[in-house]
């Protein structure tokens, strides 16, 4: 677990993580809401750490600024969905999964939205991502494995050397084609396990607009990642 620190105390709490592989300090800060984020070499005095924090604490500030707020998932919170932003509204009555109605994402009955609505995105990702997945595998003469869904922060989807995929579920509020890219880009990696340029290729023969959809990834992608589905 990452100790805590505080800057201007107490103003911004901020995680120090010490890690062997860091040559020098670093400071991040996350697009999830989460805190930022200072890594150190193992030996770092905190001395030294709180003086870097000092001296970066216009840029630390500014970035907050520039960071989406968390939202909460839950009655009259917006959320998108395949790429499209809906209003959360719960109503009374039989408890029925969610289901999209105009411009609403609507769920009934009882129980806090939040961990209903993500398992309900987690299934909506299952249904789209499986069946591209296994065709471009098609394409390419492999086999898929298991297909696994995670809430994983550091990237959006992988693939093992025995041909397990496994996504990010939050890839279900991106837009379709986003999501199909993502889907590609690990089928391709069952034949290529690197970033190099036969890997890209494969990439390119299987959806040939795939640059425009990584760059919404990087572009927006983070931002995903500020909904929470916690229960209140």
């Amino acid at each position: 677990m990452a100790e805590l620190l505080w800057l201007d105390d107490p103003g911004i709490e901020i995680a120090l993580r010490r890690s062997a592989r860091a040559r020098r300090f670093t400071l991040s800060v996350p697009q999830n809401g989460d805190a930022p984020r200072v890594t150190v070499p193992p030996s770092a005095a905190l001395t030294d750490v709180r003086m870097f924090l000092m001296r970066q604490s216009d840029w630390l500030r500014a970035a907050l600024e520039r960071t989406p707020p968390v939202v909460a998932v839950k009655d009259g919170s917006g959320l998108p969905v395949g790429g499209t932003m809906l209003h959360v509204v719960q109503i009374t009555g039989r408890r029925r999964p969610p289901f999209i109605k105009d411009d609403q994402l609507v769920l009934s009955g009882p129980g806090a939205p939040g961990p209903r609505i993500a398992a309900w995105l987690k299934e909506r990702a299952r249904s789209a991502l499986a069946p591209i997945a296994r065709h471009c595998a098609a394409e390419l003469d492999r086999d898929i494995g298991r297909i696994t869904l995670r809430d994983t922060k550091g990237r959006w989807g992988s693939c093992t050397s025995k041909g397990d995929l496994s996504f990010s579920w939050r890839l279900a509020m991106a837009p379709p084609e986003v999501l199909d890219y993502v889907a590609a880009h690990e089928a391709a990696h069952l034949v290529e396990m690197n970033h190099g340029p036969q890997f890209w290729a494969l990439v390119d023969q299987l959806r040939p607009n795939w640059k425009t959809q990584r760059d919404w990834l990087k572009r927006e992608g983070a931002a995903l990642h500020r909904y929470r589905f916690d229960s209140p």
